[in-house]
């Protein structure tokens, strides 16, 4: 059957009652919802994936859509989940699984779907056989017709509950399966706990695989080791249009379905010819009896002494292995001659599948899609790929001294430059960003954002107030609402940081707490932030670094990472030459405007002298 025709079903409606105030679907397992395995599972399998839920509607939309709720009142159980999803089903078949299953058949579609055409029947479930024992129903995992629903809604409107009750005025079938466990449902926190082999890991847990921390001298190297490892990507996956995946990641290989290119042909425009013919010392006369074009096979079979005239991209003609360039002949009528040994039997013909063959991966997931990865997968007629849900970050500068630009500037008080940075290097990241201004110095104001920000976004990311200070409680808050630590790290700019994961009300977002030193945000933000977003998004893209000559000394301290804001251009040579900016104050912003790169000078390096090598961070692209 084609999974077209199928709309697949997520069972996710009830009371929710037997895992707290989270629903079952939702609950963290292996490192992202329970429901989403389940989703992973079932979307390669059918057309389109909605969800049957009662409550918590937006936390579900995040994952698949649409969303329905029950229609028929009073919870009545899976039945009326199936129901919702019979009535706003625009397939012919649906097929329904329930959300705290997460490890279901990836043939469970095509197998249901094969038993229902060859019996003519309206509806087959899935059923598993223990040795020694009984024949086990599943009747949550079926596939039924969308016009039985009058069946259905009858059946609920007298008062039936059971789920395979309404069977008995269909024609249904059951497809025996021999993996029971791809069926097991998870039904407490207990037992999600004891399957659950890949909680995701506490800081003190990441943090003790490492020798001799120190949280007040953290070498740059070990900040970004703990937060790679802490950082748990999150798997909510979406189907886009082909134009709508540019900059998003991939959430699985995209498999070519054809080789590439689908037939031998001709790397160039000239003439196809058997290899046997040519001679490597005398030249060869060959007679022409026809013209292929790219995208028209001829049909034209060449006989020995014979040849075809061919463009480039054209079939090779049966019986051709080789093609000669157009200018390495002469051509009189149709006759041609080369000369002896102008070209090798086997030249410039192109093999079907040279590129790509079909059914192996031609993009990888966690890849970020780029302007030739979209003409890539155009020309393998591929309409739509499955890519990670756009990642949302909030962000907000706190300080009294703040004053957002358009305010009256008072005495003492600075515009917040910082919103601006953040904002526009979120922008390049592509993710949904949440403004949330500037919040005073206040211990409840700041609780407020951090709980609003955690219960509405993935990640956090503030500015100031993670110094030593008075007024600064954002360290105190932070620590109250989560698994957070704080760190000194041997760096210039940008020494003190913030890290870690908090929770509000059920949700959690992981918390990078930056400097509030305009400079300092953005080396923060760009060294240790950057990467660990992408990685929440499931995507690989560590900064490149590349090797330039300094065209001047530059006074570098041992024993910690400094950033030089610097410009880099062509030298004398043509080889690549880096000057630093000037004065490299954490506040003076206009360095980093100034700047086309950022010289990183790393812990065990100490002075540079003029003409030494040193790493340079291009902004081209970046910002």
């Amino acid at each position: 059957m084609d999974k077209k025709l199928i709309t697949g079903l997520i069972l996710a409606g009830g009371r929710g009652s037997r895992m707290g105030n989270v629903d079952k679907g939702l609950q963290p397992f292996r490192g992202k919802p329970m429901a989403q395995h389940a989703i992973e599972r079932l979307l390669p399998q059918v057309g389109s994936v909605m969800v049957n839920a009662n409550r918590n509607l937006e936390r579900w939309l995040e994952l698949a859509a649409p969303v329905w709720a029950d229609e028929t009142p009073g919870f009545a159980g899976p039945l009326a989940g199936l129901e919702a999803g019979l009535r706003h089903c625009v397939t012919p078949w649906l097929l329904a699984v329930p959300c705290d299953s997460p490890f279901l058949p990836p043939d469970l579609a095509e197998r249901l779907g094969a038993a229902v055409e060859q019996a003519d029947a309206d509806l087959a479930f899935a059923v598993t056989r223990e040795p020694g024992m009984r024949p086990q129903p599943h009747p949550v995992f079926c596939l039924v017709k969308t016009s039985r629903l009058p069946v259905l809604s009858r059946y609920l409107a007298e008062g039936g509950r059971r789920m395979d009750g309404w069977y008995a005025d269909l024609k249904a079938v059951e497809v025996l399966f021999e993996d029971a466990d791809a069926f097991r449902n998870i039904n407490t926190l207990d037992e999600l706990q004891v399957l659950d082999a890949s909680l995701p890991p506490t800081l003190a847990n990441v943090v003790s695989c490492l020798s001799g921390y120190d949280p007040d001298a953290l070498p740059v190297r070990d900040a970004q080791r703990i937060i790679r490892e802490f950082v748990q990507p999150v798997r909510a996956v979406e189907q886009v249009a082909l134009r709508a995946a540019l900059g998003r990641v991939l959430a699985r290989d995209v498999i070519s379905p054809i080789d590439v290119p689908a037939h031998d042909n001709s790397a160039m425009d000239g003439f196809a010819l058997r290899g046997s013919d040519l001679r490597g010392d005398a030249p060869v006369t060959l007679r022409v009896i026809g013209t292929t074009y790219a995208g028209n096979a001829s049909g034209l079979v060449p006989a020995a002494g014979e040849c075809v005239r061919i463009m480039t991209g054209g079939v090779m003609p049966e019986g051709c292995d080789s093609v000669v360039p157009q200018e390495f002949v002469t051509q009189e009528g149709d006759t041609i001659t080369l000369p002896a040994g102008v070209i090798r039997a086997g030249d410039n013909r192109r093999f079907a599948g040279e590129d790509l063959k079909a059914g192996s991966p031609a993009l990888k997931a966690g890849r970020v899609v780029r302007p030739p990865d979209l003409g890539m997968l155009a020309s393998l007629g591929i309409p739509e790929v499955a890519v990670q849900r756009r990642l949302r970050v909030a962000f907000f500068s706190t300080g009294d001294e703040l004053r957002s630009v358009g305010e009256p500037l008072g005495e003492g008080c600075v515009y917040d430059s910082n919103r601006y940075t953040i904002y526009g290097m979120l922008q390049r990241l592509g993710v949904d960003v949440i403004d949330m201004g500037v919040v005073r110095d206040d211990p409840q104001a700041l609780e407020e954002a951090l709980r609003s920000a955690c219960e509405n976004a993935d990640a956090i990311i503030t500015s100031g107030g993670v110094s030593v200070g008075a007024a600064d409680y954002t360290k105190q808050i932070m620590a109250k609402l989560g698994d957070v630590t704080f760190w000194k790290i041997g760096m210039r700019p940008g020494r003190p940081l913030a890290f870690g994961r908090i929770q509000s009300n059920g949700r959690s977002a992981f918390l990078f707490g930056l400097p509030g030193n305009p400079v300092a945000v953005m080396v923060s933000f760009y060294f240790f932030a950057r990467e660990a977003l992408l990685r929440l998004n499931g995507a690989d893209a560590p900064l490149p670094l590349l090797r330039a000559r300094s065209s001047g000394a530059i006074r570098k301290k041992l024993g910690r990472t400094e950033y030089q804001r610097g410009i880099l251009a062509p030298g004398a040579d043509g080889h690549p030459e880096v000057r630093i900016t000037g004065s490299q104050g954490s506040g003076i912003l206009r360095s980093m405007s100034e700047a086309n790169c950022m010289v990183v000078l790393h812990d065990e390096q100490g002075n540079v002298a003029a003409g030494d090598m040193v790493d340079v961070l291009v902004f081209e692209g970046l910002m």
